[in-house]
């Protein structure tokens, strides 16, 4: 079982705490660091800029995104920080870190790999999980500090709790498995002769200047641009927000709520997957068939406009690097009063599907080519709901899930719009949502999960009777 939440929801068991991080020595290095001309990429500047307009804020603005596994054993503390260090030196996202200079460009920063050291520090017992929370959260820095990542393991008296605790500026949800899997490998390399080693993994700083190339290339002209600014401007020069209200203030901020369904064992969720590919779908496209049949029902929209996070992995080593690896891409149709499933499903594929051929066109660089153009409403610094999904059953290793006893957290960091994540696990389907900790947002989000959960089993319940 993986568990999904806010890092105020984890429960982790109490015991002997040690944290990894990095060295006085280390962190006087990183001060000193050079200027590195690998841009961040469009995700990271966008994340980077809001963090430094809400620095002043009482909270974690940013991000913090936790990776929480226990395993039936005690931990080789020499061979985890060997496991540890050479887990940072594989990905070179951890060995960047960015300032906004005075000309407001964001400037990238690059240790060298001499300089990166993280060693144990002993904490003693820790008899509470809240305790063990707040000491997580206290000394991960923020996303303007080189070791804004740090681990841990608390140790039980035949197993041990481990985390990782990395800002977002570094990760994505596909990263957070990797980082687990490939700490894993890396201590199981120093435990035992002869296992097997990781895949070498790409560079994240090749990557960020391969898409800053591509989009200094495009034009108003180019094709994905057009059709990002067809797709506002048929929607009044916006883009979607969720479709009931969230009772968010004007010029406050609101933390994160959050909440979790199941959705499906594993068998509803083949019911469902059969059920859209008998009409030529697939499970992600009888997600957004699902998501417009529970507007259409709340609301009574016939045109439904929402955005999904894709991965912009290409190549093998790349599915092997931790990183933000990530853009949102549009999925938008009609939907009439009348339509089945069967009819929306087919559409909702087809949206996606033509979504996906704009994987490589940042909306945010849309939008700097747009400045001035009076049918886009959107400024910088929009935000936007989303609808994620993730098969995990894919993921290598899937198969210890359950052994591990793992879990995804998030901090309550400010929040503006719903996000959704829908996790495909190998024992079943859920649904997690964060959005703004408001009394109006917790009655809209629950009558929206309850609808969405409605249609999602109608659905499954429909194929299983059939078959």
């Amino acid at each position: 079982m993986v568990s999904f939440g806010l890092i105020d929801e984890w429960e982790p068991t109490p015991g002997r705490l040690v944290s990894w991080v990095a060295t006085a020595d280390s962190v006087a290095r990183a001060a000193r660091a050079p200027v590195h001309p690998a841009p961040p990429s469009h995700q990271q500047e966008q994340y980077l800029r809001a963090a430094d307009r809400h620095a002043a804020t009482d909270f974690r603005y940013s991000g913090l995104c936790l990776v929480t596994a226990e395993v039936p054993e005690l931990l080789d503390r020499d061979a985890m920080t060997r496991a540890i260090n050479a887990f940072l030196l594989r990905h070179d996202t951890f060995r960047t870190w960015f300032e906004i200079a005075a000309g407001g460009a964001v400037v990238r920063h690059l240790l060298p790999p001499d300089a990166v050291e993280f060693l144990p520090v002993e904490h003693g017992e820790i008899d509470n999980a809240e305790a063990i929370r707040e000491h997580v959260q206290k000394t991960t820095p923020d996303p303007f500090q080189w070791d804004c990542f740090t681990f841990g393991a608390i140790e039980h008296q035949e197993s041990t709790t481990l985390y990782l605790a990395v800002d977002h500026l570094h990760t994505d949800g596909v990263a957070q498995y990797l980082s687990c899997f490939d700490l894993a490998t890396l201590y199981l390399r120093e435990m035992w002769d002869g296992a097997v080693s990781p895949v070498r993994p790409a560079s994240y700083l090749d990557y960020c200047v391969r898409e800053r190339e591509h989009s200094d290339r495009l034009t108003l002209a180019s094709p994905g641009v057009r059709r990002w600014l067809e797709l506002v401007r048929g929607h009044d020069g916006e883009l979607p927000c969720f479709p009931l209200d969230l009772g968010k203030r004007h010029g406050g901020y609101h933390r994160s709520a959050h909440r979790t369904v199941p959705l499906f064992d594993e068998a509803g969720a083949l019911a469902f997957e059969q059920a859209c590919r008998a009409a030529g779908a697939e499970f992600t496209g009888g997600i957004f068939a699902v998501a417009a049949l529970t507007e259409r029902e709340l609301t009574g929209s016939d045109y439904y406009f929402g955005m999904t996070p894709i991965s912009t992995r290409g190549s093998v080593a790349e599915l092997a690097s931790v990183g933000w690896y990530v853009n949102l891409v549009p999925v938008s149709f009609p939907i009439t009063a009348t339509a089945s499933f069967e009819r929306v499903v087919t559409r909702a594929q087809r949206a996606y599907e033509s979504g996906l051929t704009l994987i490589s066109t940042s909306f945010h660089r849309v939008l700097e080519l747009a400045a001035g153009d009076d049918g886009i409403a959107v400024r910088p610094g929009w935000v936007t709901p989303m609808i994620s999904y993730v098969d995990a059953r894919d993921f290598e290793g899937h198969e210890f899930f359950d052994v591990a006893r793992g879990g995804v957290y998030a901090n309550r960091a400010a929040s503006e719009e719903v996000l959704m994540w829908i996790n495909r696990m190998p024992s079943g389907t859920s649904l997690s949502v964060i959005y703004p900790d408001t009394p109006v947002a917790h009655e809209s989000v629950d009558r929206y999960v309850t609808a969405m959960k409605s249609v999602f089993g109608q659905v499954a319940a429909t194929r299983a009777a059939q078959v």
